[in-house]
């Protein structure tokens, strides 16, 4: 074969329509990280306090959560390389357990999961960049709302705009975000070195502990730590999936346990629990107190922060819905590319409306609780069925095995703080089973359309053509799994 004929063959490579394989081991690394680390260690440890009732404890449920967010990431691990679709907690559930759990976890996804998640974070971006212009006053809510939604688009712009921007703007955003910690943890240490321990002296008082809100304590520790499995949203576009999955996985979760537990640490050695209870934004307050030169920075980094978390988010939850439309559990539509930026822009874009109107109606503070309900379960299910899987297809390649043990484990404390949250906040949990459930009659529209009256169908199809004609996408022309 000659030269030309050979460059001929790569150029038409290029203008194959598909996802391409542009994510190697460091943006695979920043991309679990940057999406882990947002606004939830600047908020989260109030919320841990506060249902755990001691400072000991707290840092107990910290380090219990990095362990059980590794075992997770461990099981999702195997599952990212055993299956090779993109699409996360979707494809597993489609592979081990069917289409009918693999569609709800779709819908609670951009139901209510994703928009609540999303909101919250974008909500804590907005306040951090609007608050030190007017402290010590209280910021307009609706300017921080407006500075959120303007977060949001340019989150979305760059997703839509471009794979390799959004990996290079999430590597950029994960080592500015680690600084951040890093400006907390240092001051925390040095002061505790010379001494200052008086916050941790009888850390371990439980008088204040009831069992019925341990749950919530590990549900926003868990918040904190969410974001471990979204390279598992992407294995179609991961350089070597079998090498770099596992990988980045570990060192990432790692990481980020022995920051948040050093964070923690550096909170206590400056701030008494009760201080840490009545402070709006504790990485604030910490920084007013430890690093009066420095105060003004951190605002800024925490909201870059809760932006990289954002980007994170709104990079792998497109391609559960792409993987979804694939599948036909959703309209065709969303399983298009754009023609020349080779991004899931149809998906991206669902998303957009969803998390905006969250953000307007601003009801989302109680919804950590709520979501986290569903997340945890499907979670729960999707390790469930990878034993089921194990069990029925013994001889079904895996490329990297978790051992039996830490499987059980975690899907066993996922169904025990499930279970446990039906008791402890019986409101929050209730309508996230109810919402959950309303995608029972929409699989059957959705998954059955040709139930549909022709009508319908044909406004419908229709429709999909205007759209695919608007925004210039069309379906893969190569397989990429």
């Amino acid at each position: 074969m000659d030269e030309t004929q050979m460059k001929k063959e790569e150029d038409d490579k290029k203008e194959v329509v598909h996802l391409r394989r542009e994510i190697s081991m460091l943006p695979a690394v920043s991309f679990i990280i940057g999406t882990v680390v947002g606004s939830g260690i600047f908020i989260a440890p109030k919320g841990v306090l506060m249902n755990s009732g001691s400072v000991g404890l707290s840092l107990l449920v910290w380090a219990l959560c990095g362990v059980l967010s590794m075992f997770g990431a461990l099981c999702y691990a195997e599952l990212g390389t055993s299956f090779t679709k993109s699409g996360g907690h979707y494809t597993y559930l489609l592979e081990t357990l069917g289409p009918l759990p693999a569609f709800l976890r779709l819908w609670a996804e951009f139901l209510f999961i994703r928009p609540a998640v999303a909101s919250y974070v974008s909500l804590a971006f907005g306040r951090y960049v609007v608050e030190p212009f007017f402290a010590p006053c209280p910021a307009p809510a609706a300017l921080i709302k407006v500075v959120s939604i303007l977060g949001v688009t340019f989150v979305v712009a760059v997703n839509c705009w471009s794979v390799t921007l959004a990996s290079r703007t999430q590597v950029t955003l994960t080592f500015i975000k680690m600084f951040a910690l890093v400006l907390i943890i240092i001051p925390g240490v040095i002061a505790l070195i010379k001494g200052k321990t008086e916050n941790f002296q009888n850390g371990f008082e439980v008088d204040s502990l009831t069992l019925d809100k341990l749950p919530l304590a590990f549900y926003n520790g868990l918040y904190a730590y969410g974001g471990w499995f979204y390279l598992n949203f992407v294995t179609e576009e991961v350089v070597n999936p079998n090498r770099t999955i596992p990988l980045a996985i570990f060192f990432s979760i790692v990481t980020v346990t022995v920051f948040y537990v050093l964070v923690n640490v550096a909170y206590y050695t400056m701030m008494t629990p009760a201080e840490l209870l009545l402070s709006e934004a504790v990485a604030v307050t910490f920084a007013n107190r430890a690093l009066q030169g420095m105060a003004s920075v951190i605002p800024v980094l925490v909201a870059l922060s809760c932006l990289g978390a954002l980007n994170g988010g709104f990079f792998g939850s497109p391609r559960m819905l792409f993987v979804g439309a694939r599948e036909g559990h959703w309209p065709p539509i969303f399983s298009m590319i754009h023609i020349r930026r080779h991004t899931p822009l149809p998906a991206v874009l669902l998303l957009y409306p969803l998390v905006v109107l969250m953000l307007i109606n601003g009801e989302i503070y109680q919804l950590i609780n709520f979501a986290s309900f569903a997340r945890w379960f499907f979670i729960a299910l999707a390790t469930l069925g990878m034993l089921i899987h194990r069990y029925r297809f013994p001889l079904h390649p895996r490329p990297f095995k978790v051992p039996l043990a830490i499987a059980v484990t975690f899907t066993v404390v996922c169904f025990f703080i499930v279970s446990l949250s039906l008791y402890s906040d019986p409101w929050n949990t209730g309508r996230s089973c109810a919402l959950t459930l309303t995608g029972v009659p929409v699989y059957y529209a959705v998954v059955y359309r040709f139930r549909l009256p022709h009508r319908c169908r044909r406004i419908f199809n229709f429709c999909s053509k205007q759209l695919q004609i608007l925004l210039e996408v069309a379906q893969q022309e190569v397989q990429t799994f």
